[in-house]
């Protein structure tokens, strides 16, 4: 046991180091992927080879939390160190406000920076926004789509940067966020004949995606093509990873880069807003929004695990135990700048943050959490849930619910209300739910509806 500490220790000791030896970073974010929508997380026909290879060179997590259920929310708190809660004004319109982010904190540290793909943070994307040396959000040309998949481009701008840099004095870091899996889900055939023998065995999922087949159904869709399609864009995404990885060995990076991957939320649901009233083309490409959440309830826009809980897989040889699963520390996304921070010898100038600094998790320590997780939309009147050890507690007051308890150790599926078997432990939870609240803001601004509308064109046009 003594043993076991002191390594755990000369571990996270070696993680901040020395000026010359900063690690690079790369944070690769997909977008609505579905915490079971690989194959190293379970899904019993998903191939995802160079994901599954970067799981066996480093450690794969299972109590991984986001912090929003949407896209910018759960951008923010990945950037800022707070919880999307705690800002007034709709980060996707207005930024961040006096918030410092992890980009500008690892610039001032040095670092040379990159964001390529997905954006969703902020109204300006020039380079130089947060920190941000290198900025190329949107799609350049359409080349490389068809061999390559929806996220060539990302990728290709990725490794532009990576060419460009590595063999300078300056430590990287780099975002790259996919449209991968976001609707519309229309990868070319050439992807989804790689699962030409797919026929879907519904016992083989939970109740959350045979809810999804049966919105599938109603749309007249056909679940197995449904599902080849969508396995389709996730072995693109996957081969354009590797790709990248590919590159990072290729210029010698491998040693001292820190890879992670992850998603920004649970999977959309097949079901639209507008019903059959959607138009034809938006119904189509629903039929294919077949993502899973694995064995975990709810999807995106829902607090439930299957929302909130994602894939995590990180990589970072002699530092990062290879070949782990680690399956008992409960992390999160709102940790990402503290543990960033600490890895680098970054200055941490940012007050009162949300988040903790993890990076001894990261390395091999297993241990409880210190600060809770919470999460509510910016709206003064929505529902929030708090994550607590491992109680999971919904703060809902509405006649369809009421108030919910489940204990995720026993229960990981959130089948079974505990409310009123554990009433003083509903009761803890609640008080420290209202507490938090009293500190957020009072009002919120509302999204701009035209830029959505306006983003909305931009996802469809780099989708």
């Amino acid at each position: 046991m003594v043993r076991n500490i002191i390594l755990i220790l000369a571990c996270w000791c070696g993680a901040t180091l020395q000026a010359g030896e900063k690690p690079n970073i790369i944070f690769i974010f997909a977008d609505d992927l579905g915490y079971g929508d690989l194959a190293c997380y379970g899904h019993p026909y998903a191939k995802t080879p160079a994901l599954d290879q970067l799981a066996k060179e480093g450690t794969r997590f299972t109590q991984a939390y986001v912090t929003g259920v949407t896209c910018c929310p759960s951008r923010t708190g990945m950037m800022t160190g707070k919880f999307p809660g705690t800002f007034a004004k709709y980060m996707s319109d207005h930024g961040f406000g006096d918030r410092v982010t992890i980009t500008e904190l690892l610039k001032r540290n040095g670092y040379r920076t990159g964001h390529f793909g997905k954006w969703h943070i902020g109204p300006e994307t020039k380079n130089g926004t947060y920190g941000i040396d290198v900025i190329n959000g949107k799609d350049r040309d359409a080349r490389g789509r068809a061999e390559n998949g929806r996220d060539a481009y990302i990728i290709d701008a990725a490794i532009e940067f990576l060419e460009a840099n590595a063999k300078k004095d300056k430590p990287l870091y780099m975002n790259v966020w996919g449209h991968i899996t976001h609707f519309p889900v229309q990868p070319s055939k050439k992807f989804s004949d790689k699962f030409k023998d797919v026929v879907v065995d519904e016992s083989k999922f939970n109740e959350t995606m045979r809810e999804k087949f049966q919105h599938c159904r109603e749309f007249e869709g056909d679940i197995d093509e449904g599902m080849r399609n969508y396995l389709g864009d996730v072995w693109s995404m996957d081969a354009g990873i590797g790709r990248l990885l590919k590159k990072v060995d290729e210029l010698g990076l491998r040693k001292n880069t820190i890879v992670v991957f992850s998603s920004d939320h649970g999977p959309a649901p097949v079901k639209l807003g507008g019903g059959r009233n959607e138009s034809p083309s938006r119904i189509d490409a629903a039929r294919n929004m077949l993502g899973s959440p694995g064995i975990y309830r709810g999807g995106k826009h829902t607090q439930f695990e299957g929302g909130v809980r994602v894939p995590f897989i990180i990589r970072w040889p002699g530092h990062v135990p290879a070949g782990r699963v680690n399956e008992t520390s409960v992390i999160s996304f709102i940790d990402w700048l503290p543990t960033v921070c600490q890895i680098t010898g970054a200055k941490n100038s940012e007050p009162n943050l949300d988040g903790e600094d993890i990076s001894d998790i990261w390395l091999g320590a297993k241990r409880t959490r210190t600060k809770p997780l919470f999460w509510r939309v910016g709206n003064a009147n929505a529902r929030p849930a708090v994550r607590v050890g491992d109680w999971k507690y919904y703060h809902y007051n509405d006649k369809k619910t009421g108030p919910m308890l489940y204990d995720l150790a026993k229960d990981p599926g959130e089948k079974r209300n505990l409310v009123k078997e554990k009433p003083q432990v509903a009761r803890r939870l609640s008080n420290q739910i209202k507490d938090w609240i009293a500190t957020l803001p009072k009002e919120y601004t509302k999204p701009n509806k035209q830029k959505k509308r306006d983003k909305k064109k931009e996802d469809a046009k780099n989708n």
